[in-house]
C-alpha cells in the first residue's frame, strides 16, 4: 500500500507484496504488502507475535518467503541471505546485540568484513574509515575498548556503525530503545534524523508508541500477521495505534489505590554495597514497603536500582545495613537467602528475564518451577521421593494453570522457554512468581516489568501488579520507563549514584520533576522541599 503525503520518491526504497510465511501451524506472515520511502523513518508496531519481526527477517533474509515478491531502491530482489541483504545495501540492529564482547569495538566491526589479508593494514584502513563515519554521523565510539567494557548506549551505537560501514542505505532498528536510558533514548533519536537528513531510510520496530510519534514519517501496524493500519503519523495518535494494534481500546491510565496504606511489611536502613572495585553501588538507602501500595524506584539505569533488588530478594548480602520482614530481622553478617525470601513470602520477578527469570532452553512447565521445585506437592512419598524423582505431571498443571491465570500464549507447557515472546516470557516469570507458592506474595519486587514487552501485555501486567496492591500486598517496582512510574505507583523513591535522592508522593509527581531528581538536582522543584 503507498502512503499518501509522504515526500515524492521515483520509487520506494522497500515494496514488499504478498508476503506470506508460514511456520507449521502458525501463520506468521498473511499476504502482506509493506511500501517504504527512501529517506523516511518508517515504523513497524504490533503485539508480541503481530509478524512484525518475521516480515523483517524475510526482508534481511534470516527467512525466505513461502510467495510473494520484495523490490529494493526499485530493483526485484531475491535475498536468500543476510550477505544478499548487505550487498543490497540492507542492515539490521537486533535488539540483542551481535556483538563478540572480548573484541575490541573496532574488531567487531572488521569481523566478517576484513578488506585484506594481513591485520595491521585492515585494522588501519578500517579505522581511518569509521573515523571519518564517526564525524559524519556523530556517532561516537571507542574504538579500542573491549566491548564488554562499553556501556549500552555506546554498543547499540556501535551495532549502527557496524551496518554503515559495510554500505547500508537501509538500516532495520528491532527494539533499539529496549536497554537505552531516556537520555541515551534521546541521543538515538538525534542521530537516527540526522542518518534520514542525509538520506537513509530507517524501518523502526518497537512497542513505544511515544517514540513511533515523535520520530516516524508514517507506520505500519500489524495483528495477527496481517497488516491492518498503514498511514502517515499526522493522520494517527498513540490511541489509534494502540487500538489498531490489539483490535480494542486500552487503558494505560492510573488506577489509584481505594485505600490507605497499611501496615509496614518490609522495612529496610541504611542499605550498603560496595563492589569489588570499592566502588559504591548503594548508599545509605532505607525504604518502607506497606500493605497495599505500589512503590515506583525511578532512576536513571545503572544508579543503584539493581543492586537494591538484588539485596531485597536475598541475591547479594550488603556490606551495611539492615532489613526487618514479618517479625525477622537480618543483618549483613546473616542476611536473608532467597530460600528464605520464598519462605517469607517475597517473591522477585527479575530485571533480565533471560538470564535470571528463565532457563531458555527449558520447557515452560520447568521453568514456572524455578525456585519452587522443592515444593511437597512437586515430590512424592517414600523411596521416589528419597530418590529425587518429582512429579512432572502436577509440575505440568500447575504451569498450565499459570499460563491460564495470566494469559500466557500459547498455553503450552511443553513448549521452549526460548519459543515464547518477549512478553509471554514476562507473563509466566509473573505468573510463577505470584502463583507458585500456592498463594500471592505479601512482597512483590519487579524489576523493568514491561521491558520490551508489547502493550496488550502492558496493560495485563499492570493490571496484575494493581490487583496484588488492592489484596493487601506490596508491590516494589523498578522502571526505566517514568511513564510507567507514573501510571502504576502510589509513592515515588528517586535514587542516584546509588542515594535516595527524593522521596515523593504519586500527586506531586510529574517527568519534569523526577526528571530534576534523577539528574542529581536536591529538589524535585526550585521551590518544592522534598517529602
Amino acid at each position: 500500500m503507498t502512503v499518501p503525503g509522504l515526500p515524492p520518491a521515483a520509487s520506494p526504497a522497500v515494496l514488499m507484496r504478498g508476503i506470506d510465511k508460514r511456520f507449521g501451524a502458525v501463520h506468521a506472515n498473511n499476504q502482506v504488502n509493506l511500501t517504504v520511502r527512501a529517506g523516511t523513518v518508517h515504523g513497524i508496531v504490533g503485539e508480541n507475535g503481530a509478524g512484525k519481526s518475521t516480515l523483517m527477517s524475510i526482508l534481511y533474509g534470516f527467512y525466505q518467503a513461502d510467495s510473494g515478491s520484495i523490490e529494493v531502491e526499485g530493483r526485484p530482489a531475491q535475498i536468500t541471505g543476510s550477505r544478499e541483504a548487505i550487498a543490497l545495501g540492507i542492515g539490521m540492529v537486533h535488539q540483542h546485540f551481535m556483538l563478540v564482547d572480548t573484541l575490541s569495538a573496532l574488531d567487531n566491526v572488521m569481523l566478517g568484513a576484513e578488506p585484506g589479508w594481513r591485520l595491521s593494514v585492515a585494522r588501519a584502513e578500517v579505522r581511518a574509515g569509521l573515523q571519518t563515519l564517526m564525524r559524519d554521523t556523530g556517532l561516537h565510539v571507542a574504538l579500542d575498548s573491549l566491548v564488554q567494557d562499553l556501556p549500552v548506549g555506546e554498543r547499540q551505537r556501535l551495532e549502527i556503525l557496524k551496518a554503515l560501514f559495510r554500505g547500508a542505505r537501509i538500516l532495520i532498528l528491532d527494539e533499539p530503545t529496549a536497554v537505552l536510558t531516556p537520555q541515551e533514548t534521546e541521543a538515538l533519536f538525534v542521530t537516527l534524523r540526522q542518518l534520514r537528513a542525509r538520506g537513509t531510510t530507517i524501518l523502526l520496530i518497537t512497542h513505544k508508541l511515544k517514540e513511533i510519534m515523535a520520530l516516524c514519517d508514517a507506520v505500519t501496524v500489524m495483528r495477527g500477521g496481517q497488516v491492518v493500519l498503514d498511514t502517515l503519523i499526522a493522520d494517527t495518535s498513540i490511541d489509534g495505534l494502540a487500538e489498531a494494534m490489539v483490535g480494542r481500546r486500552v487503558n494505560l491510565g492510573r488506577s489509584a489505590s481505594l485505600k490507605a496504606p497499611g501496615a509496614v511489611l518490609l522495612q529496610a536502613r541504611g542499605l550498603g554495597v560496595t563492589d569489588a572495585l570499592g566502588v559504591a553501588r548503594l548508599a545509605d538507602v532505607s525504604l518502607q514497603l506497606r500493605a497495599g501500595e505500589i512503590v515506583g524506584i525511578a532512576g536513571v539505569s545503572g544508579n543503584g536500582q539493581s543492586e537494591l533488588l538484588d539485596v531485597l530478594s536475598g541475591l547479594l548480602a550488603p556490606s551495611a545495613g539492615e532489613l526487618q520482614v514479618a517479625g525477622q530481622s537480618f543483618t549483613p553478617q546473616r542476611w536473608i537467602s532467597t530460600r528464605q525470601a520464598r519462605d517469607l513470602r517475597i517473591a522477585h520477578v527479575p530485571e533480565d528475564r533471560h538470564r535470571r527469570g528463565l532457563v531458555l532452553p527449558f520447557d515452560a512447565w520447568e521453568s514456572a518451577a524455578l525456585g519452587y521445585q522443592d515444593r511437597s506437592r512437586y515430590h512424592p512419598t517414600g523411596l521416589a521421593g528419597l530418590l529425587g524423582w518429582m512429579r512432572q505431571r502436577v509440575m505440568r498443571q500447575d504451569c498450565a494453570e499459570m499460563m491460564e491465570r495470566y494469559d500466557v500464549r500459547p498455553r503450552n507447557p511443553a513448549l521452549r522457554s526460548s519459543k515464547f515472546s518477549g512478553g509471554n516470557q514476562q507473563k509466566l516469570v509473573l505468573a510463577r512468581e505470584a502463583f507458585a507458592t500456592g498463594r500471592e506474595p505479601q512482597v512483590l519486587l519487579v524489576g523493568q516489568p514491561t521491558r520490551g514487552v508489547d502493550i496488550g501485555a502492558i496493560e495485563f501486567i499492570h493490571s496484575r501488579l494493581r490487583a496484588m496492591r488492592d489484596a493487601g500486598g506490596a508491590v516494589l517496582v523498578v522502571s526505566s520507563e517514568l511513564d510507567e512510574i507514573l501510571a502504576l505507583a502510589d509513592r515515588v523513591i528517586v535514587m542516584n549514584a546509588g542515594r535516595v535522592v527524593g522521596e515523593l508522593p504519586i500527586e506531586q509527581c510529574s517527568e519534569s520533576a523526577l526528571g530534576r531528581l534523577m539528574g542529581g538536582a536536591t529538589t524535585a522543584e526550585p521551590a518544592l522541599a522534598l517529602a
